[in-house]
Order: C-alpha cells, then sequence, then structure tokens
C-alpha cells in the first residue's frame, strides 16, 4: 500500500526520533502531543530529549516542511501511538495515554487507515482495548481500517540507527494489516521485516526485556553473594564466562529505563501464577540500590551529615534519560540515611529530585564533598583521573559502583576505594 501522511502521537523518546526519520525519507508528518512545553519548545527547534544525531535529524525535517508540530491530531493516512507505558503503585500497567491516543484518532480516522500502536503494552491490548476504541467510528478494524502493533526495540543513545537497521516486528489484527505495516515501515527500515499477529508481538517485545531483566538479576544476586563470600564479583564472572556456553552480564546498581524495568511487569499482571521467575528477578533488581547504599554505608560509616558528591542519575551511560533510574533511586536511599546528595547528572545538569541538589558542574560537586559516588560510567566520569581532583575537594573516599575507576590508581594517590564485590 502507498501511504504518504502520517500523524505520530506522542513526541517522547521513540515518537519524535520516528517521526523524524519518516519526515526525512519523503513522508508528510505531523507530531503531536498534548504537552505544551514540548510543542511550543519543539516550535522554535529547542528538543527535551538528548540523542546523537537527532536534533539535525529533526531540524532538517522541521526547515522543508515535511513534519510539523502540533498540540492536536490531525487527519492522516497512518497513524502511530508512540505514547508511555508507565505502570501504577501497584504495578499494573498505566494504559491512559493510550486510550486518550485511540480515542484521539477517532473523529479523523476513515477507510483504508492503517492505525499502529508502538507503545510497550501487555498482551491483547491491541485487539481488546484499542480495537474497541477505534471501531467507536462505525468503522470496523481489518475490514474497514488496519490495526497493527510493532514495538519499538532501540537502544537509547543508538536510536536513530537502530531504528533503521534494525530487524522490525509487526504484528497485525489480520494478515492485511501487517503487510501494511510492511509496506509502511520498508520506507526506512533496512533490518528485515518480520510479519505475525498482534499479541504475539506484544508478548515479543516483553519476553526481549523481561530475559534481560532476569540475566541482569542473577548477576546482581551473584555479587551480593560474593559480597558475603569475599570473593570478587568481576574476576569470577569474567572467569565462568570463559566457558563457551555461559554468558553472565555485569551486576551494578540495579535496572532502569522505560522499558527493562517496566516491561516485566506487564507479564506478571497478565498471568501472575505463571510468573513466579520474573516476580522474583524484578524483586532483586527493584532491591538492588538499597543494597548498594547499605554497602556504602558499611564502607565509611555513618552517613549523617556526610556530603556526597554523586556522579550520574541516568539509567545508563551517556544518555539524559532518568526514567526508573536506579542510580536516583541509590541517591535518595544515601539520602534517607542523613546524608546531603550533590549530584552532577552532565545530560540534565536541571533536574529537580526530591532529596537531591542536582549541581552544574563536576567542581560544584566535589567541592564540599567528604565521599565520592560514581553510579554512571558516563564518558566524562571514565577519564577522571584521581591526581587531577586531589586539590578540588577533601573527599578521600570512594565508591565505584560501576566498576569504571582503577582502585589501585586512586589508592596510589591516597584514596580510600570502595567498590562492589570488588577486591581488586
Amino acid at each position: 500500500m502507498n501511504f504518504n501522511s502520517i500523524c505520530v502521537i506522542g513526541m517522547g523518546y521513540i515518537g519524535l526520533p520516528t517521526a523524524s526519520i519518516f519526515a526525512s525519507n519523503g513522508m508528510q508528518v505531523v507530531g503531536m502531543d498534548i504537552n505544551t512545553e514540548i510543542i511550543d519548545g519543539l516550535k522554535i527547534g529547542k528538543l527535551h530529549i538528548f540523542e546523537p544525531g537527532l536534533r539535525g535529524l529533526f531540524l532538517d525535517a522541521l526547515e522543508s516542511r515535511r513534519l510539523e508540530v502540533s498540540k492536536e491530531v490531525h487527519p492522516a493516512d497512518v497513524f502511530i501511538i508512540a505514547v508511555p507505558t508507565p505502570f501504577f503503585e501497584d504495578k499494573r500497567a498505566d494504559l491512559r495515554a493510550v486510550i486518550a491516543a485511540s480515542e484521539s484518532i477517532i473523529p479523523h480516522l476513515q477507510p483504508k487507515n492503517l492505525v499502529i500502536l508502538e507503545s510497550t503494552s501487555p498482551p491483547r491490548t491491541t485487539i481488546d482495548i484499542v480495537a474497541p476504541i477505534l471501531e467507536k467510528s462505525g468503522l470496523k478494524a481489518g475490514e474497514d481500517f488496519l490495526l497493527a502493533y510493532s514495538p519499538e526495540r532501540v537502544l537509547p543513545g543508538r536510536i536513530l540507527q537502530e531504528l533503521v537497521n534494525n530487524p522490525r516486528v509487526i504484528g497485525g489484527i489480520n494478515r492485511a494489516s501487517a503487510q501494511a505495516g510492511q509496506d509502511l515501515y520498508r520506507k526506512f527500515v533496512k533490518g528485515d521485516i518480520i510479519l505475525t499477529d498482534a499479541t504475539t508481538a506484544e508478548m515479543v517485545k516483553l519476553m526481549e526485556n523481561t530475559s534481560r531483566d532476569i540475566n541482569i538479576a542473577i548477576a546482581n544476586e551473584f555479587s551480593r553473594l560474593a559480597q558475603q563470600f569475599g570473593v570478587d564479583i568481576w574476576e569470577a564472572i569474567s572467569i565462568a564466562n570463559l566457558h563457551p556456553r555461559v554468558e553472565i552480564l555485569k551486576p551494578g546498581v540495579g535496572v532502569g529505563g522505560h522499558c527493562i524495568s517496566v516491561d516485566p511487569w506487564f507479564l506478571v499482571e497478565a498471568a501472575p501464577d505463571k510468573a513466579k521467575l520474573i516476580q522474583t528477578a524484578r524483586k532483586v533488581n527493584d532491591e538492588q540500590p538499597e543494597f548498594v547504599a547499605g554497602l556504602i554505608e558499611r564502607a565509611v560509616g555513618s552517613l549523617e551529615g556526610k556530603n556526597i558528591a554523586f556522579l550520574g542519575l541516568s539509567f545508563k551511560p551517556n544518555v539524559d534519560d532518568l526514567r526508573e533510574s536506579p542510580a536516583v533511586k541509590l541517591a535518595q536511599h544515601l539520602g534517607a540515611k542523613g546524608a546531603e546528595i550533590y549530584a552532577y547528572e552532565p545530560f540534565r545538569m536541571d533536574v529537580k529530585l526530591a532529596g537531591i541538589k542536582s549541581v552544574n558542574s563536576l567542581e560544584s560537586a566535589l567541592i564540599n564533598a567528604d565521599l565520592i559516588v560514581l553510579a554512571v560510567a558516563h564518558d566524562q566520569f571514565v577519564d577522571i583521573q584521581p591526581k587531577d581532583i586531589l586539590s578540588k575537594t577533601k573527599a578521600r573516599i570512594v565508591f565505584d559502583v560501576v566498576r569504571t575507576w582503577d582502585k589501585a590508581l586512586w589508592e596510589k594517590e591516597g584514596f580510600q576505594f570502595h567498590g562492589l564485590a570488588r577486591k581488586y
């Protein structure tokens, strides 16, 4: 099928790059978001997210008039729903944004339109929630209009490359819908396009992130055991991984981001009696920031009244995404133990978080610090040399959560060095 116009609903970490790429490939695109501040900023070229290469791509699309941004849904051949799907306090999926986006399409839905849900969702969301809402238009899904689910499967920091080159899964409510999705995404996707049904596609996305969560959970649990047994977990993992059928991941402060720390709960919600391993892995990873906070307290003594230079708040290196970040949770646990947290997050220096004082430079974090905690291995932090900061801080205690710094080098400069289950 031939589609000429798209309305992308949701200008977040997936919607904005997706709209920009479609526009750069010749389609007429409207990027819509209900957040007035986001749309007003985009209209003057101010992006609210950081992603390598995105700013230039977006500005070119905007200047070419292939892309416009709006607070309203516009008529189009294709509607793509790319809104957030967080969870409630009880870990149930919060689908209010998906429901609202689906309802916003109804006045504009026409025969032969294609609607694609990209938001990560529990199994059967497309057929049990989105389809009935859209059918309030009087049109029948799969007959009068086409409907599919196609999950994003990209890594922050590499979104633009992976949108183009990664395999794309398209699950239609019928074969015609899946094939229409293939026709659409083939405009820019160079990777394989795999067609299936909507519920399978939903589960594939959840399975991918859940398997990662489980693998990280066992690494984190191994780190706790190593800490108890006096074993350097990093040495143990490197030796174990010499086995040709073993690949243990790296432990850390926990799991964050909008995918791996969230998606497993959608499977738990859908089938709690059958997702017991998934629940256990989520519990292990959710508890890891508190566990690391306890290690820091035991290593340095009481944290009451101590000033901590806390380096990094994002959920992974070299991105600005703080959603479900375990580094943020670690900082807040340390604050709850009486410490004053001076956090330097170079990608989000203006962020405001409960119990955390954000600063806009490394020097500002270090100046009054009693302790330095490295929580995220941003490139700026990897390159820090202990001799270069001796004159910038009175702190002589360092806790490297992510095994980035050379322990011997820091100790040579007079620092007391600690790490997660680390001897060397």
